[in-house]
This record gives C-alpha cells, structure tokens and sequence, in this order.
C-alpha cells in the first residue's frame, strides 16, 4: 500500500475516484438513481452535499434547456426534474468553500447541446468560473495533469467535463470531455457487458483519463416509451468489490487490459454495499480501507451498517469524508485534505 501522503502529490489523471451517475436523480421512483433520502428527508437540494461528505468526487448530470434555464432532468423532465444546474453549482460551491482542501469533478451530459456561451454565463454568475481548472491547452495528455496538491493550491478545485459543444477558446474550464476521457459502454443489460472497453472518445485512449458506466440497467415502459432503469435487485452485485459483474471486477478488468484503473467509477445507487464501491476506489489506489458508516439507502439489500456477502460478492463499509474530519486526534494539526477519492487527511 501507498502512504496518505502521497495522495496529494499524486496527478489529478492518476487517482480512481467514485463518481454518482445522474447525481440529481434523488429517491426511489422509477426516475431514480441515487438515494440518500434516509439521512436529508428527501430533500434533493442536499443530495449532492451528502455524496461530497461521503467522499463521491465526481458529480454526473443530464442537462436539458427549459423555459426557466438549464435543469438538470433525466432524459426527460417530465420523468425527473432535479432542478436547476445554477443550484447543483451554488452546491458544489458552498461545499467547495466549506472544504477549501477538495477537488471535485463536474460531467455534464449536454443533453440539449446548450452552446458553450450559455455555460459560460452561468458559471460567471454563480462564481464557480473563479475556482474552475483552465488546463493549457483543449486536450489534456493523462500524463499532463497537476497534482491535487497544485489544483489546491491555485484555488482551482473544480473540474468540469462537457460532452459536447465545449470550446477552449471561450471558456477554457469548460473542458471538451472527449477529447480528454474516453467513457466505457452505458445503459448495460448485462453484467457480462462490463468489460472496461472503448465507447466513446475523439483522441487516442492511451493517452486520456477515462470513465466507466458501471451502473446495470433494464429497459421499463414510461410514458408509452421504453426507457432504462437501474436495475435494482443487482445492485448489491453491480457494486460489489468482487465477483461476476461487480465494480471490482471490471476495474480488474481495466487494469489487465487497458494496464490502469478508471479515473472514474460512475455507478447508480452508491450507498447500496454501504461503502463498497469506495473499498473498491482504496483498491485501485492502493490505499488503506478503514470502514465508517456512509449515507443509508431506502432500498433492500443495503449493507451500510456493517461487511456482507451477496452472492459472493463481498461488501464492507468505508470511512467518510465527515467521519475524518471530525476525528479529535487531527483537530491541532494542519491538514490538507486530498480526498478526491474518500477524503484522505494528509499534513502538509
């Protein structure tokens, strides 16, 4: 295992972090992707809070134009409506100032293909555009990105990926997603459809971060039209730490053919394992794993509450960011905290 400390000299290309697919997308209707309502009362204003305080480092959103602004909705907003993105932004913000020591991640799935002036109108207003990574050039190389510490430092802890309309010359943090990460299949049937290959990219894989969609759908009628869902009964399988079709699985699976683990784990329903999609993150960091409670889910099959087996894939809870910093024996100390992954603590 690699020291704490060496997360923060790390580069920001290097790290495997857990990411919430549709982040928004809060509760246990069939619009759904996320569930945290056990610990915020169903308040989806405080969804994405909860997942930063329990070490999820990458937020994912659908993005549709409405007469009011840009909302964030699943696929359509008819079938999930999680409010505006200005709202998601304030929130990352806020949480951003309130932990000044984090690099958060933005993937926005421009649903709308809204133009690249709109986003950039929208970041200047809610102020994120002063705390945004502006890489040097369009394509970032995996091997060209600073460390968490150097990010941290330059005041610049917020990364945001646009999947198309992106242009450097407008708004050089609104980074062209493709041609910098490559993401792995989505809307998955099939565990056996895990296999951590090339989907969608405009560079060379070789050389960019990438993403993988380990979330398992199945198709549902909504509306007279067939959508996929989360399929909710494999959740426990789908982030487990091993076994067939389990996120650990498939990030072996990377690491054998792609000879490195994911940037970034996006997966639905990140509570259920109680933390095993975060064990699985320490894994391919190379990182100790000490288990803390996390936010609990509504849903059956939850592990939070302590190490399960399901199907032979086993689960065990991680530590939170929150849990860390509370912890007296660190309250004298200057820390630093690089926790793109789970919120690591690291003195400076």
């Amino acid at each position: 295992m690699v020291s704490l400390k060496s997360l923060c000299d790390r580069s920001y290309g290097n790290i495997t972090s857990v990411g919430t697919h549709d982040a928004y997308a809060i509760g246990t209707d069939v619009g759904s992707n996320q569930d945290q309502s056990t610990r915020e009362k169903n308040l989806m204003s405080l969804a994405v809070t909860t997942q930063l305080n329990d070490g999820v480092r990458l937020i994912q959103l659908q993005a549709l134009q409405q007469s009011s602004g840009i909302e964030a909705c699943h696929t359509s907003c008819l079938i999930k409506d999680g409010g505006s993105v200005a709202s998601i932004l304030t929130e990352i913000k806020t949480w951003l100032d309130e932990n000044p020591n984090n690099v958060v991640s933005l993937l926005i799935a421009n649903v709308d293909n809204i133009p690249v002036a709109s986003w950039k109108l929208l970041y200047e207003d809610v102020g994120v555009d002063k705390i945004s990574y502006s890489p040097p050039t369009a394509a970032v190389d995996v091997t060209q990105w600073p460390t968490l510490r150097e990010m941290i430092a330059n005041g610049t802890k917020l990364v945001t990926f646009l999947d198309n309309q992106a242009d450097f010359t407008q708004a050089p943090y609104i980074i062209d997603e493709f041609q910098t990460m490559w993401e792995s299949p989505f809307d998955v049937t099939s565990p056996d459809s895990f296999q951590c290959a090339v989907n969608r990219t405009h560079g060379t894989p070789a050389n960019q971060i990438f993403t993988i969609n380990h979330f398992l759908d199945q198709e549902t009628n909504i509306l007279g039209a067939q959508f996929p869902i989360p399929n909710r009964g494999a959740l426990n399988t789908t982030n487990g730490v091993s076994g067939p079709g389990s996120l650990g699985a498939e990030v072996q699976t990377c690491i054998a053919t792609q000879g490195r683990p994911p940037t970034f784990m996006l997966v639905d329903f990140y509570e259920v394992g109680g933390g095993s999609v975060f064990q699985v993150a320490a894994a391919a960091n190379g990182l100790p794993f000490t288990p803390q409670p996390i936010a609990q889910s509504t849903l059956s099959g939850n592990g939070s509450s302590g190490g399960s087996s399901n199907g032979g894939v086993t689960t065990t809870p991680l530590n939170s960011a929150s849990a860390l910093f509370n912890t007296p024996r660190l309250a004298t100390k200057v820390v630093i905290a690089c926790s793109i992954l789970f919120g690591v603590l690291t003195t400076l």
